[in-house]
């Protein structure tokens, strides 16, 4: 039987975040993932400069050998409408390759790795945990994505959750596309869909090109998808056929999630506990900070691994994302039919004031948000 402190499944950002806190504060933790990295991951793939704050990452070193586009401004519209350019002037966020990206948290995370593995049983004994009859541990975190096998352990269906539904693809682009391409790197381009349920975006990264669509109303997501493509060759976006066909996958968003996230000896993080944010749908940042406060609530818990002492990580998550649900553009769309917020969100969106300072530096760089310190 092999021992740890802790054992994480699942070794992506919110694992790997949470598991470098851990081994700095000496714990042995280890980290199961059922795939060999580096792995392919479906995923848009930017981060902002406050995750690189919070895991003291050097932007120089990180960006050696590896894609590192810097992003200083953005594209916005509703989809065939006018849009909307703002520049910052300076980096304000980062794209990167998740197969690059997990890798390197993960190996710098300084835990035991065991690959290549899926967590098949989970058993309590005494005050261990015992998983796959060959790892013993006192603490298990859920770190394995929307259909995290801990997260099933504790409740979860996916079947019965209201998710977001996305395909995208992301690839090497041939000389040949990159004439055929009108999109700048340093400027990703947002087109949000006509009943504000979603939107698809054309983000360069270098010589790689990511593109995808998602839906908080996956019904019909296929075709959302088709008129999307159709529409980035209609205005000259790109002048090719995809490569490749779409993945899709899926995840909840914070404000919907009704996760069960503590319980005796084990706690939930990243898309397993349903942390992507509400409007943007970008889940890097909050899996992140997330495996920093399941760190903290492991480490103040001083091996007393109870539901009652590691009940403080719900407060503390509860406290760092529920205050961007309660911004007034929040409210106003809770509370209006579809059809008016249509309208209103097609006059909105032709604001570069509200393109700027609430599609952007509040839903999706989080600007408003400083980087969290432990």
């Amino acid at each position: 039987m092999d021992d740890c402190d802790a054992l994480i499944v699942g070794g992506g950002p919110a694992g790997s975040a949470c598991a470098w806190a851990l081994r700095r504060a000496g714990l042995d933790t280890a980290i199961l993932d059922r795939s060999t990295f580096p792995r392919n991951k479906v995923c848009g793939g930017w981060i902002t400069p406050a995750v690189l704050d919070e895991l003291q990452i050097n932007a120089k070193e990180y960006g050696e050998g590896r894609v590192f586009q810097p992003l200083t401004g953005f594209r916005t519209s509703r989809m065939g409408g006018a849009e909307i350019q703002t520049d910052y002037g300076r980096a304000v966020s980062y794209g990167i390759r998740r197969c690059e990206f997990d890798t390197f948290l993960l190996q710098r995370s300084g835990a035991r790795i065991v690959q290549g593995m899926p967590l098949k049983t989970l058993e309590r004994a005494g005050q261990h945990w015992i998983v796959n009859g060959e790892l013993r541990a006192r603490v298990v975190v859920g770190a394995g994505g929307h259909f995290c096998p801990v997260a099933r352990f504790l409740g979860a269906d996916a079947r019965k959750e209201i998710a977001v539904a996305a395909q995208e693809v992301e690839f090497e682009m041939t000389a040949e596309q990159r004439e055929g391409c009108s999109i700048r790197g340093e400027i990703p381009e947002l087109f949000f869909c006509g009943d504000f349920k979603g939107y698809g975006w054309c983000f360069r990264k270098g010589n790689f090109l990511n593109i995808g669509l998602g839906r908080l109303d996956p019904r019909g997501l296929p075709s959302h998808v088709s008129s999307f493509l159709a529409q980035l060759k209609k205005a000259g976006k790109i002048a090719f056929d995809l490569p490749h066909s779409m993945a899709g996958h899926a995840y909840l968003l914070y404000e919907g999630a009704r996760r069960r996230m503590v319980d005796d000896g084990v706690l939930l993080i990243g898309d397993a506990a349903g942390l992507a944010y509400t409007q943007s749908g970008e889940g890097i940042r909050p899996a992140i900070e997330s495996g920093l406060f399941a760190a903290k609530t492991i480490l103040e818990a001083g091996g007393k691994y109870t539901r009652e002492n590691l009940e403080p990580y719900r407060a503390l998550l509860a406290a760092r994302f529920a205050q961007d649900e309660k911004h007034w553009s929040m409210a106003i769309g809770r509370r209006l039919p579809t059809r008016v917020i249509s309208s209103l969100g097609r006059m909105l969106l032709a604001s570069g004031w509200f393109s700027r300072h609430v599609v952007l530096d509040r839903w999706f760089l989080h600007r408003n948000e400083p980087a969290l310190q432990f």
